[in-house]
């Protein structure tokens, strides 16, 4: 049995009644938008997200899930949807999980108001029922995914990113989403407790794991095989990269800057760079922070009885590590 469906055992029906209100969730009087719709839940990755939403809420609440449970993680999934038509648009992608992405099948301008009618059902099904804990959840979310990318960008110009810029900037762009799923299903069954701020931090530290892990994919791995260096290539800082460039000498430094910046087409020099950036030990440092932020994952657990939800939770967490894509 693959991991994913092992971890998703003890919520297989909450998964299949679901992915049912999931795709009601996005109907529309429009014939070209539910077309557009129906493709993406057929498309389907994972579905990550809600398994944390489910697992978490059983967890906290000893087994029980109800309609706010349903409706967070609908939500999320929604949102998320959203973000990810955006990201193809802005990253003039034509591909996701191996499929065409909306906009090379029905060009931007039809992708972005898909992308925005997502967005809009998401928030009037959190509206509609009343749910603004939840809402308020969501939208920190999103506006914070907003604001990580834009530094992004922001800091990739200069390549003069900090550690502590670059967790931020993954902190916001990748771990808030899965900190949003973790505190959401804590919320939809014992909204007001502590366990709502322990789940967002337990699903902050597997995000930011899980954005560590991304990194590491660039400078190749015994599955993959070789190194992609697609990360140099777009010029996007990594650990590995921030922790070579604070600890190398003045004249390695410039030709790591100027290499990133000027010379990220060359193959050769990519490969130099990754060489590099190994013999010096950011790929070390960088498994090092990463098993940081999962063992102190693991520790928030273990202040919860046994359950197979926190079994399955703890599982997500070494599967986000050990993956192989």
């Amino acid at each position: 049995m693959k991991v994913v469906e092992q971890i998703k055992l003890p919520i297989v029906d909450e998964m299949e009644l679901f992915e049912q209100k999931f795709s009601q969730s996005m109907s529309s009087k429009v014939a070209l938008l539910n077309r557009i719709t129906h493709y993406i839940v057929n498309r389907k990755g994972k579905q990550m997200r809600p398994m944390f939403v489910f697992l978490v809420s059983k967890m906290v609440s000893g087994g029980e899930v109800n309609e706010r449970t349903y409706r967070g993680a609908s939500v999320i999934e929604l949102i998320h949807t959203a973000t990810l038509v955006h990201d193809d648009v802005v990253d003039d992608s034509n591909r996701r999980r191996g499929f065409f992405s909306i906009n090379a099948l029905w060009k931007n301008k039809i992708a972005v108001l898909v992308g925005d009618y997502l967005l809009s059902k998401g928030l009037l099904l959190s509206i509609d029922h009343g749910d603004f804990d939840l809402l308020k959840i969501i939208s920190v979310a999103v506006r914070e995914m907003s604001e990580g990318e834009l530094l992004q960008i922001e800091k990739a110009r200069n390549l003069d990113i900090t550690e502590d810029v670059y967790y931020e900037i993954i902190r916001q762009k990748t771990a808030t989403l899965i900190a949003a799923c973790c505190s959401l299903g804590a919320c939809s069954v014992s909204p007001d407790s502590d366990d709502v701020h322990k789940m967002r931090k337990f699903g902050e530290l597997i995000g930011m794991a899980f954005q560590i892990k991304d990194d590491l994919f660039d400078y190749g791995d015994t599955a993959i095989g070789k190194p992609t260096g697609i990360d140099i290539k777009e010029q996007k800082m990594t650990l590995p990269l921030i922790y070579t460039l604070n600890h190398a000498s003045k004249d390695k430094r410039k030709w790591l800057i100027n290499s990133v910046k000027n010379h990220n087409k060359d193959k050769k020099r990519v490969k130099e760079v990754i060489a590099f950036v190994k013999n010096s030990g950011g790929l070390d440092y960088a498994i090092t922070v990463m098993h940081q932020f999962k063992n102190e994952a693991l520790s928030i657990l273990s202040e919860y009885p046994d359950s197979d939800y926190k079994s399955s939770l703890t599982m997500m967490v070494d599967y986000v590590i050990d993956r192989k894509k």
